[in-house]
């Protein structure tokens, strides 16, 4: 049975949309952002020019529709039919997915773990299933460029760290920031910047866009210090799933063959944009510091508890059966990947989305997966 929106208003906006093939999609990010501008604006156009017209979504941004916290349910509910989940917000209801984010601490390449991510959402029934109780589907995760240090100071040295503020995102940047002495602080992304103007912050746990486009915080910090802390992870592309039953298996089909090119066009993105940002920072005065040896081994003492110690708190923590031989496979997964898109030119879009159609989407039964 389909679910609908509470408000007569809602209920109004849902009815004409509906009548007329068109659906609501959500990011909280701004149009700016990579999650944005290359993860959704060319893949919601992709689908309505794959299925003629008669799948078409209205974007909204910057939260207007749905914030972080509450996408995922309002996305179950049908306030909007494709959003962008990030698990770190909901740890409890996403708990394999958040686990995800967590080893991602541990990734080496952006681009690999993401699609090492796709692919245990589209074939791993356990996350199929864990989607499902949302009453959503999930379709292709993105994964960040590898987070960094951005500060009000110099934060270069274990003992730079002791007594800091720093944001971060998800259990493994907590767990990291406190190992340094430091004071973790989970706020979303969209209010960091007010956070190190007005002093409840000193640092944030970001990766390198995030200084001049999204929050933009190049704008008002001071120094950035190039410590290889993972990534972050999530889901780009998050479907209420009446809507993809109720959509037929036609529609289904287009819109699985025009996702890999959203997941290329996206990890391509970030990628490139990644290097720009800090040249650009720095052009503009951001002082760029490499770490001290003290601040990497501490760094690297955290590595080392992070694969042993995660899964089974995760299980312990929300319930769920032992993942140890998902988180496994997760890093096996990594280096397949890394593997594949050494033998292409990762630069290019069709080359990177024909990799992932074969090594994925293609696989994928449009008259039976996540139904």
């Amino acid at each position: 049975m389909k679910k609908y929106l509470l408000s007569f208003a809602s209920f109004v906006v849902l009815s004409t949309a509906t009548q007329a093939d068109t659906y609501l999609a959500s990011t909280w990010l701004d149009p700016g952002h990579i999650l944005t501008k290359d993860a959704y604006v060319p893949y919601l156009e992709d689908i309505k020019t794959a299925t003629g017209g008669k799948v078409d979504f209205e974007l909204h941004t910057s939260a207007s529709l749905l914030p972080p916290l509450t996408t995922l349910s309002g996305v179950g509910d049908g306030v909007a039919q494709i959003g962008l989940v990030a698990a770190s917000y909901t740890p409890s209801e996403l708990p394999l997915s958040g686990l995800m984010n967590d080893l991602a601490f541990l990734a080496r390449d952006p681009m690999a773990i993401s699609l090492a991510f796709t692919e245990l959402l589209m074939f791993d029934q356990r996350f199929i299933d864990e989607y499902a109780r949302h009453n959503t589907v999930a379709l292709g995760g993105y994964s960040t460029p590898i987070y960094l240090f951005a500060c009000m100071k110099d934060v270069v040295s274990a003992e730079d760290a002791r007594g800091t503020k720093f944001r971060t995102n998800g259990r493994a940047q907590n767990e990291f920031a406190g190992a340094l002495g430091g004071v973790p602080v989970s706020v979303p992304i969209n209010d960091v910047y007010s956070g190190l103007e007005r002093g409840s912050l000193d640092c944030a746990l970001i990766e390198s866009t995030n200084l001049v486009t999204g929050p933009r915080l190049g704008e008002v910090i001071r120094s950035v210090t190039k410590i290889g802390l993972g990534t972050g992870m999530g889901v780009s592309y998050v479907y209420n799933k009446d809507f993809w039953n109720d959509i037929g298996p036609e529609a289904r089909r287009q819109i699985l063959d025009v996702t890999a090119r959203g997941i290329a066009t996206q990890q391509i993105g970030y990628e490139t944009a990644a290097g720009q940002a800090l040249e650009q920072s720095e052009a503009s005065g951001t002082k760029v510091n490499e770490p001290q040896q003290s601040l990497l081994d501490k760094l690297e003492a955290f590595r080392q508890t992070v694969a042993a110690t995660y899964p089974e708190f995760t299980q312990t923590t929300y319930n769920v059966a032992d993942p140890s031989d998902i988180a496994k496979q997760y890093q096996e997964l990594e280096q397949k990947w890394i593997d594949l898109l050494a033998g292409i030119d990762r630069s290019d879009v069709d080359a990177v989305a024909e990799l992932i159609h074969a090594e994925i989407f293609s696989k994928i039964d449009e008259n039976s997966h996540a139904l």
